[in-house]
């Protein structure tokens, strides 16, 4: 089972759009354990949006349609929805 996920960094108001087989670990990673990359100058991450997927290849055409202009509209949608 692979899980596409959206973090959301309140602070930065920044989004990360990735997938992973294993949630937990990497949300850790993200947050807690990487010493560099993208994600660490923002942290904290929240998780804002999960969605299971069968396999590696559904996971990863999802995480691509989420990183489209369409998809990052549709993320930046619900953050305004949740801060009512």
């Amino acid at each position: 089972m692979f899980t596409v996920y959206v973090l959301y960094s309140q602070e930065f108001n920044k989004i990360y759009i990735g997938y992973t087989s294993n949630l937990a670990e990497r949300f850790k990673s993200h947050n807690e354990l990487a010493k560099k990359g993208w994600t660490i100058r923002f942290r904290p991450w929240i998780i804002l949006l999960t969605e299971q997927f069968p396999s590696k290849e559904l996971a990863s055409a999802r995480e691509k349609q989420l990183k489209s202009a369409k998809g990052r509209s549709y993320i930046r949608q619900q953050i305004n929805q949740s801060k009512m």
